[in-house]
């Protein structure tokens, strides 16, 4: 099978789509990435067998909703010609398009008239997530343009992967039929996120957040709230590794309050490297805030500290509530930073309740690993292709027939 991946990301560091393309490569597919590039990078490079095209540089530096859509709409513009070009060579059998944007799916207008099939992957909700990012009302016209894109891009489309539970409630409930949907959460790769059974060489406990920096994020909020009892816990290091418009801000807020010592902003590195990084830590912390797009937003980090073996404070979100509960995570009730540093007090303090919360996780997260969930995703992309084959088929053998006739 000939497979593209397009999407509006850093290959290196998304766990998802490298998931998706390294499992189709080690089954025998070809597989082409379309992707964005960080500075310095090459514009075509091979990675685990995956073919690796990055057709546009990004830096995540956007402050207004136009600098945001214009760097989306030229990455639409390039796709659409590469994908052209790519076609005409060598067809693809399907194209798996992860969103953000929806309307990235109209890129493969050419190759879905030649008969390619067409997955949308839905990340996040678009509409939901430019309204908090942009702070625009359910009401303006730019959120049901968003909508209706949404609802235009699921119609375009074969087939709609969804990130989690609750958010394909919500697109059954306005853009489409049940039928047409297929839940795949963010699986984590146990080839690559394991526990580390290798003995402390200090003393220091290692508290870790890892991932993009966005506001929803909460990663100020974790700042702020270790910066309360930093002097209590000397022993304590709060590593945040991550790039996003927020950035520059959490900067200032750690040298503002006098945390440098204790609080290092890192850069994005590799899934290979992260997962060692989340191997060594001691707690793993998911800040989110309870607006309207994070109490839905699912945290693709929670799985890879759970089967890493490292206990995790996490927001007590509507998402988060759904997949997890109280005996194996430590909850803190969301935008509230004196909760916060309490519960990071306790978990840098009690070694045996870490423990005990890191047990509980590790087995729960055996059922959530990629390897157990991988055919609902390559049966989908088989079926969907198949029924590709049998349409040419049919069509090919109507042709003959008619010839016969004539």
């Amino acid at each position: 099978m000939h497979v593209c991946m397009l999407a509006y990301t850093y290959y290196d560091t998304d766990n998802r789509v490298r998931r998706y393309a390294e499992t189709l490569v080690n089954r025998g597919d070809t597989v082409d990435v379309v992707a964005l590039k960080r500075r310095g990078e090459p514009l075509d490079r091979e990675k685990n067998g995956v073919r690796l095209f990055q057709i546009q540089e990004r830096i995540r530096d956007e402050r207004t909703r136009w600098s945001y859509l214009l760097k989306l709409i030229k990455f639409f513009i390039k796709s659409t010609f590469f994908l052209w070009r790519q076609n005409r060579i060598k067809p693809y059998d399907l194209i798996h398009v992860h969103s953000i944007p929806d309307f990235e799916v109209f890129a493969t207008i050419w190759p879905k008239l030649k008969g390619t099939k067409i997955i949308l992957d839905i990340h996040d909700l678009v509409p939901e997530f430019y309204q908090y990012k942009f702070k625009v009302s359910s009401n303006s016209i730019i959120f049901k343009f968003l909508r209706f894109a949404e609802k235009m891009s699921i119609r375009f489309v074969d087939h709609v992967i969804i990130s989690n539970h609750l958010w394909y409630n919500t697109i059954i409930s306005r853009a489409t039929k049940p039928e047409k949907c297929t839940v795949i959460i963010n699986y984590p790769d146990a080839t690559l996120f394991q526990k580390k059974n290798i003995p402390k060489s200090s003393n220091k406990v290692v508290l870790l957040y890892p991932g993009t920096l966005n506001r929803h994020q909460g990663v100020e909020l974790a700042i702020r709230a270790f910066a309360q009892i930093h002097q209590k816990i000397p022993e304590a290091m709060f590593q945040i590794y991550g790039d996003g418009p927020v950035k520059n801000e959490l900067q200032s807020l750690i040298q503002q309050l006098g945390v440098e010592d204790q609080v290092c902003l890192n850069e994005p590195v590799t899934l290979e490297e992260m997962a060692k990084i989340i191997a060594e830590a001691d707690i793993g912390i998911i800040p989110k805030r309870n607006d309207g797009f994070g109490r839905f937003a699912f945290s693709t980090k929670a799985l890879e500290f759970q089967i890493s073996g490292v206990p995790i404070i996490i927001a007590k979100t509507v998402i988060d509530q759904y997949y997890f509960d109280s005996s194996f995570v430590h909850f803190f009730e969301p935008d509230n930073e004196n909760e916060l540093a309490k519960a990071i007090y306790l978990l840098v303090k009690n070694n045996q309740y870490r423990n005990q919360l890191a047990e509980k996780a590790l087995k729960m997260s055996k059922k959530y690993e990629w390897s157990h969930h991988k055919h609902i995703y390559l049966d989908l992309i088989d079926t969907l292709v198949s029924s590709k084959s049998n349409i040419y088929r049919r069509s090919h053998n109507s042709q003959n027939i008619q010839k016969i006739k004539a």
